[in-house]
């Protein structure tokens, strides 16, 4: 009995391998994408943007089926809406902004009734011409100047607590400094043991949207910096993720829109004064050159780059991946969609004004550092739009990353691209 339960048992092994083998065989792969005929994707006001559209089956072209499209304005104002056969050859959709914007191109496809996949693609028209949708207020420089001076009368008394580094070599500390707004700045910082007196450059490290720690930056420390990496709440680090948890979903669930009916009242007025507070920590640090000042960050940590930039002129250098906060006023506008509107699309005429002391797009205009912005033309988070609103308000040395195909990402060739760029510009601050 042993010598035939054997046999069958093999037997019924090989025909699980095979029925598997078969069903992976089976298994139609389907690729749905959408380009524009030039690869940068930069077009000008007027001119025609085509659009192509392929669907594949197993690599071969489908020959039965459709292509739904949307052409839109930057995923706001719908302009057109059709249908395109899928044949043997690329489908093509043609479009048009007369004004500097993003076009869009939304596309679905289905076979037999069924969607097998979609994808989106977006051409910059004349983005260098983007303009504010409202100007700076007249007031926002006073407003600014009084809540630095309040600032200047608290006094930082820094707390460090000494942390394992990752790094040899690397000094670490938790770090919290006094602040105005009812939280400290906390972060982690890190510096080189041997570093000098008056020898290094200083880098202010801010975060994205949402709940916690701040991040130990001992590796870039180690390439001879002074680092200072801080979370945008204040709050403390290195706790259990069930810490951060609670805030997310309790106290801090909706400090995006929290107060934003003035001024004085919205939250981000404690995260921007935390970014100055942070400034100064590094400013005040021994060890610092006196020369190089960078803030860096992505998303909302890059629209607090902006926003440091223009409120310290010491800062010499800002990063900004996808920046958050840009054009809060504008209809096509960036997170956290700050602007409440009504049926008719009017705005919330309070929260509008308050808005504009909290604008990137605004602080742009105040800082003249070097600057590198990356942006996704189909990011529908920080729309490419408002970002560009923003980035053509900067008056220093400035250079774009286009990402025609980028959603709202922190694209893997990001963190070489930004260090190349702080490598840069300290070696020319020399």
């Amino acid at each position: 009995m042993r010598r035939l339960l054997m046999p069958r048992l093999a037997l019924c092994v090989l025909l699980a391998f095979a029925f598997c083998g078969l069903q992976a065989a089976c298994e139609t792969k389907y690729a749905v994408s959408v380009v524009t005929d030039r690869p940068d994707a930069l077009y000008s006001a007027g001119e025609t943007v085509t659009f192509v559209l392929t669907a594949t089956q197993d690599g071969r072209p489908i020959e039965q089926g459709e292509a739904s499209y949307v052409l839109s304005n930057d995923g706001s104002t719908v302009i057109e809406k059709g249908v395109r056969p899928l044949t043997a050859n690329p489908a093509r959709v043609a479009g048009k902004l007369d004004a500097p914007g993003f076009l869009r191109c939304d596309v679905a496809c289905t076979v037999n009734g069924v969607k097998i996949g979609s994808a989106t693609a977006g051409a910059g028209v004349d983005p260098l011409e983007i303009k504010p949708s409202l100007p700076v207020p007249d007031d926002f420089d006073s407003f600014w100047a009084g809540q630095r001076e309040a600032l200047g009368r608290t006094p930082m008394n820094p707390l460090l607590r000494p942390v394992d580094s990752p790094v040899a070599g690397v000094a670490c500390f938790d770090v919290q400094v006094e602040c105005l707004g009812g939280m400290p700045v906390s972060g982690y910082y890190a510096r080189p043991v041997d570093a000098q007196p008056g020898s290094l450059p200083a880098v202010l490290w801010t975060h994205g949207a949402g709940v916690g720690s701040s991040t130990l930056r001992a590796d870039v420390a180690a390439k001879g910096m002074l680092i200072l990496d801080i979370n945008a709440h204040g709050i403390p680090n290195g706790q259990p993720a069930a810490f951060y948890k609670e805030l997310n979903n309790g106290k801090l669930k909706n400090y995006r829109h929290e107060g934003r009916e003035s001024r004085e009242t919205y939250y981000f007025l404690g995260m921007y004064l935390r970014l100055m507070r942070g400034l100064d920590f590094l400013t005040a640090q021994p060890e610092w050159d006196g020369k190089v000042l960078i803030v860096r960050g992505s998303s909302q940590g890059g629209g607090q780059s902006l926003v440091a930039a223009g409120l310290d002129s010491r800062v010499t250098a800002l990063i900004a991946n996808v920046p958050a906060m840009c054009d809060h006023t504008g209809v096509i506008n960036g997170w956290p969609r700050l602007v409440p509107r009504d049926a008719e699309g009017r705005p919330d005429p309070k929260v509008q004004q308050a808005a504009r002391y909290f604008d990137a797009m605004n602080f742009a205009t105040r800082t003249t550092a070097d600057a590198l912005v990356s942006v996704g033309f189909i990011d529908t988070t920080c729309r490419p739009t408002s970002v560009y609103a923003a980035y053509n308000n900067l008056r220093g040395t400035k250079r774009m990353l286009n990402r025609p195909l980028m959603r709202h990402a922190y694209p893997p060739e990001w963190n070489s691209e930004a260090l190349d760029m702080m490598q840069a510009h300290i070696r020319a601050s020399r």
